[in-house]
């Protein structure tokens, strides 16, 4: 096994350097044990045919809205629609910088996703305003609609009864009759942690764990200018 040690590393650095890696690799054979017995979940929850908004038109140009299905975003019906629930409210005085870093993050991903699965982010924001930021922070790759008007958010978690957002993912199929199930959802709030839920979908927080400090008490911004 590759020990990743410079020759005239120090004895405690080689010591330590082992014991991380015995680390690593357990760590390794739990997500893939996790993400075995997250294959293993039932497709069998059958859920409701929410109505979205959308507006439709090449980037930095405008367009109408128009009303679009959940199981309409099946454009390959072949493959299973992954959903990134982006955090953001009509009454929130802006978007929210963690989901906007990880939005830049699923917008470089995109093309590549789409070779597995349908990609769309849904945000309870009106989307014209959506629209408008997504626009100009060049998130061409993703598909933007908004749930407003609907109980989507809610209903796969990602709402409270005050209408707080919270940001997340969720995965649903599509059956041949048209059927839309779900099949996974998370979210950052998972167990008692309260932000690190999504860690494993983003590369900036697991980047910032290999400097010598750590991320810190470092947070996202909307605009580093």
């Amino acid at each position: 096994m590759q020990e990743f040690v410079l020759d005239n590393a120090s004895t405690a650095y080689r010591q330590t350097r082992q014991e991380l890696l015995a680390a690593e690799v357990a760590l390794k054979q739990q997500r893939e044990r996790v993400a075995s017995l997250r294959r293993q979940l039932p497709t069998d929850t059958v859920t409701q045919d929410y109505t979205f908004t959308e507006i439709a038109a090449p980037i930095g140009q405008s367009g109408e809205r128009h009303s679009v299905r959940l199981s309409d975003l099946f454009i390959d019906p072949d493959k299973p629609l992954m959903v990134i629930h982006y955090m953001w409210n009509p009454v929130d005085a802006g978007p929210c910088p963690m989901c906007t870093m990880w939005a830049d993050t699923y917008n470089g991903a995109a093309p590549h996703l789409a070779q597995n699965a349908n990609v769309v982010c849904i945000v309870k924001q009106e989307i014209e305003i959506f629209r408008a930021f997504a626009d100009a922070r060049g998130w061409g790759n993703l598909r933007l609609l908004s749930s407003g008007g609907s109980t989507f958010n809610h209903d796969l978690g990602m709402e409270n009864e005050n209408g707080n957002q919270f940001p997340g993912l969720s995965v649903f199929t599509r059956n041949d009759a048209g059927e839309v199930r779900h099949f996974y959802s998370t979210t950052a709030m998972i167990g008692e942690d309260r932000s690190r839920g999504l860690d494993l979908y983003t590369p900036v927080w697991p980047l910032l764990d290999l400097l010598p400090d750590g991320r810190g008490d470092w947070f996202p911004s909307v605009d580093y200018g």
